[in-house]
């Protein structure tokens, strides 16, 4: 048996995959209509479809249950924050953060109200640090890395 994607449900199909194509820069892989998949490995299927398809009701499928989320990565992370300014349908979870291990990350919901992360790579945040003057150790013990990884970000 071998995992494929996540797959998560949306009311809009369209609206969805707008977002994902054109906010977070995803490319579609196959377009069903009613299901969506993307380069990135996951999923969106059209709600009144998907509660078909597992016989419940579609009043059944909770959304903004903040029990999950969709992660991505972002080299250029402050011109992706520059981007989502401008989009005023935009609902932060929270603005931009750093992560106790130095990893800076922003939360914002989807269309249909997923949870979705943006944060930028341990690469970059290794070598903010180094760029910093922090030594390798000081790395390692503030970013949680091993020192053979923080080695290759030099």
């Amino acid at each position: 048996m071998r995992f494929i994607c996540p797959l998560i449900v949306v009311n809009d199909i369209e609206a969805s995959r707008n977002f994902y194509e054109n906010v977070l820069n995803q490319k579609v892989q196959c377009d069903f209509g009613e299901n969506v998949s993307f380069e990135g490995g996951f999923a969106i299927h059209l709600k009144s479809h998907f509660s078909d398809l597992i016989n419940i009701n579609k009043n059944d499928i909770v959304q903004k249950s903040n029990n999950s989320e969709m992660y991505f990565e972002e080299d250029d992370l402050d011109s992706f924050l520059q981007k989502l300014k401008g989009i005023d349908s935009i609902e932060y979870v929270h603005e931009l953060k750093e992560q106790p291990w130095g990893q800076r990350v922003i939360r914002f919901y989807d269309p249909d109200m997923h949870i979705v992360e943006v944060g930028e790579p341990m690469e970059s945040v290794v070598k903010r640090f180094l760029n910093k003057g922090l030594s390798i150790e000081e790395t390692i013990k503030r970013t949680l890395m091993p020192e053979e990884f923080v080695r290759q970000c030099l």
